[in-house]
Parts: C-alpha cells; structure tokens; sequence
C-alpha cells in the first residue's frame, strides 16, 4: 500500500494524469464541435428554408433560347421550358436535327395553341457580327429573350501533342467563343429589362484537369470565368448566370467523343457511372430557376462542386457553412482520387508498352 501511495504522489502519475485528461477534454471539444457544427447548420437549414423568402424565377410565357438545341442535353432543356409553358427556340447548325427537335418540342408545349416553338440554324462560333444579327432578328420575331442556354459544345479527346490545332479551334469556337458571342448579344437588352437567366453549360472537366482532354479542359475551366466575371456585372440587374457542371452524359456527342479517347481517358471515365441527359437537364433547369450558381449531378458533382468552391458565387449561407466545413477534408479525397488516376495512366502506359513490344516481335 505504501508503494501505492508512492506511485498515486509521483510526477509520473500526475504527468500521465494530464496527459489522459488533456485526451478527454480533446475528445469533448471534437464532439462539441461536430453537435455545435449539426446545430448551425439545422439552424440555418430551417431558417433558409421556411422562412427566407425564395425567389423562384418562371419562365411560362417568356421566350427560352436554347443553343446546341438540337440534340442531347439542349434538347431535353428546351422540353423542359416548353412543358413549363414557355416559347421555345433552339439554336443548331443541321436543319434536318433541328426540325425534329421542333416536332418533339411541339409535343411537350403545356398549351399547343399558345406555345411558339422555332428553330435557328447558326454557327454560333463563326464570328460575332453574324449571332449579334440573327439573335436580334430573333427577338424582333420571338420577342425578347429571357432565358438563354447554352449547350453548344463539342469534345475531341487526344494528348497535346496528338490535338491538330484545328481541333483546338473548333472546340474553342463552339465551347467558349459561341457562348460568349450569345451572351454578349443578349446581355443588353437583358440589362435594360432588369430581368433574365443565363445557363452555361461547361463539364466535370471545367474543374477538374482531365488525361486526354488538354484541349476540351482548357475551353471548359474558360467557361467558369466567364460565368463568375458575369455573376459580378449582371446581378445588379436582376439576371442570374447558373454555371453547369455534367458529368459524362450519354449524348449523340459523347458516343462520337468515344471514338477519339486514348485508354487512359477511357478508364478513367469508366469510374464513373454515364448520365442520362434528361437527369442533367432536369437538375439545371431547377437550378437555373432558383438562381443557383453551380449546378451539379450527384456525390461526385458536390465533391467537386465543394472542393473548387474558391472565389464562386454563395446564395445560402448553409451551402457556405457547408464548403467551410468540408473543403480540408474533400482535399484529402481529392488528392486519393488524382492518385488513382495516375495508378491507372501508369498501368495504361505499362500496357502500351507491352503490345508496341509485342508488335516489334
């Protein structure tokens, strides 16, 4: 007993003591934060939710243009506006595409006798002169434009060096410059009505840099800027610019995209699931409405969304609360993802290796 006596009187104790209490008051504070955490954001959850007023936008009787419209992700986007009641056209080059996207947009319009759906067949990349004309002979038919979106966009896949420098400026004119052209044709007539919706439709790739799309990556993180720079100068003015982010979408475009992707890029897309368009469009129109900045499909989609959330756009505070909390640990999630990725580019080399060897055999 008298050596228990020592021992419970010894700094060593008292020491180790410490230690255990310094352990357990650590363990409280972790559980206090993750509670204090939960109660913020049920409270801002709440707040935002039953008692901040939602301006939802409407587009019913208001003319929707819709580029890249004639197929894919476009077309499913002006259904959607047609069901919602609005006037509809969409913006392609091949008339033939165009004419039966008019039929089955026809066939959504919530009221027939009302509803106008047209078509326009335009390059929109080819120079600004040409959109600013037509967009406006447009407006004079169709009335003033509302909501645009803009889905034009193409991928050709292929490392640096095997891109053409032709490929790199199809993909620049369709992917940024047609957008940029159509919005800077409507921006203001937009302004001096005080209202409008602007949708751009970028990728996964315009956040992340992908093997294989050097080319398609560059035109897409463009984009974002592009969306971000407008939120600053248009918000004053009552038009709200949602920027959406889609994952590989089962389109007319990705199943040509396919042809052209080196097996890196391929396996690398193979990791995640191929979405259908009208997911996507269904999701951004939704956010386009609520006057979202990013608009994004599934865990991946908040992932990347969370991750990159940098200097965007923040309409509510929860969604803030939430990038706060979670940005240091998707950074960790992120950084295992790029490690896979380059597992993968390495097991792809290894075997390219191994059949030009074969070959020479």
């Amino acid at each position: 007993m008298e050596f228990s006596r020592d021992y419970l009187s010894s700094d060593f104790f008292h020491n180790l003591l410490h230690k255990h209490n310094l352990m357990i008051f650590g363990l409280y504070g972790i559980i206090g934060l993750i509670l204090l955490s939960i109660v913020i954001f049920c409270t801002l959850f709440v707040y935002e939710h039953f008692f901040w007023t939602k301006k939802i936008k409407d587009v019913r009787k208001k003319h929707v243009v819709v580029t890249g419209g004639s197929s894919g992700i476009g077309k499913c986007m002006a259904i959607l506006a047609a069901k919602k009641g609005a006037n509809v056209t969409v913006i392609a080059r091949n008339v033939e595409n165009l004419e039966k996207a008019k039929h089955e947009i026809l066939q959504a319009c919530e009221n027939k006798d009302t509803q106008r759906v047209e078509y326009l067949s335009l390059d929109i990349g080819a120079d600004y002169e040409t959109v600013e004309k037509a967009l406006a002979d447009l407006e004079n038919d169709m009335g003033p434009i509302y909501m645009l979106v803009n889905c034009a966009g193409l991928a050709i896949a292929g490392k640096i060096e095997d891109t053409t420098p032709k490929s790199l400026d199809i993909m620049m004119r369709t992917n940024f410059l047609g957008t940029y052209y159509c919005i800077k044709a409507v921006t203001p007539r937009m302004k001096a009505s005080k209202e409008g919706v602007i949708v751009l439709v970028s990728s996964q790739g315009g956040l992340l840099g992908i093997f294989g799309y050097t080319a398609y990556c560059s035109t897409k993180f463009a984009l974002r800027g592009l969306a971000e720079s407008l939120v600053m100068e248009l918000q004053p003015y009552n038009i709200s610019v949602t920027l959406c982010l889609p994952p590989d979408t089962d389109t007319p475009g990705y199943a040509i995209e396919e042809l052209s992707k080196p097996i890196e890029t391929r396996a690398i897309s193979q990791m995640v699931n191929l979405i259908q368009p009208e997911v996507v469009a269904e999701k951004a129109f939704e956010d386009a409405l609520a006057r979202n900045f990013f608009s994004a499909i599934g865990l991946e989609g908040f992932i990347m969304t969370t991750l990159c959330a940098g200097m965007s756009p923040v309409k509510l505070y929860r969604q803030l609360f939430v990038q706060v909390l979670l940005m240091g640990p998707l950074r960790f999630i992120g950084v295992v993802y790029l490690f896979i990725f380059q597992r993968i580019i390495a097991q792809c080399k290894q075997y390219t290796n191994s059949e030009n060897i074969k070959k020479v055999k």
